[in-house]
């Protein structure tokens, strides 16, 4: 399987992770829970999901760099 499907997948699935680390953060919230680790809970998908979520981002820049098509937004004139 292709590095980036595979990566695309896992960013989906911490997409799920980080809901459910979410709702877990509010229902402890309504009944009053007072623990940090309930309140960190959500902080790993979030930084897992920001760090595959730039590189999901970058790769077509970075594709269309490798191409030789240069910067994005410019287009080369042949002389």
């Amino acid at each position: 399987m292709n590095w980036n499907v595979s990566l695309r997948q896992i960013h989906r699935w911490l997409s799920v992770a980080f809901t459910l680390a979410v709702i877990v953060n509010l229902v402890a919230l309504v009944q009053g829970v007072q623990a940090v680790w309930v309140g960190l809970l959500a902080l790993l998908p979030l930084v897992l999901l920001m760090l595959s979520g730039l590189y999901l981002f970058a790769l077509p820049y970075a594709a269309r760099l490798r191409r030789g098509r240069g910067a994005v937004g410019y287009e080369r004139t042949e002389p």
